[in-house]
């Protein structure tokens, strides 16, 4: 089960909080950071995708990232 895994709007600020250093990071550093963050156990950090090629988690933050990334 997924359900403590947060969606990707959920993930938004605190990346933008993250990230407002202005320093470079890493996309391993800010997802170790947001798991922390949110929490999470190793058993949700390794939930895999249907496809079974990527983390839930790992894949909600790239889409966190995207979304901020085309609204500049």
């Amino acid at each position: 089960m997924n359900n403590n895994i947060p969606d990707f709007q959920s993930i938004m600020l605190p990346l933008l909080n993250y990230c407002k250093d202005k320093k470079e990071h890493t996309t391993r550093e800010t997802i170790e950071y947001l798991a922390q963050y949110f929490n999470l156990s190793d058993s949700e950090r390794q939930q895999l995708l249907p496809s079974g090629t990527q983390s839930i988690f790992d894949n909600r933050v790239g889409w966190a990232k995207a979304h901020l990334t085309k609204a500049g």
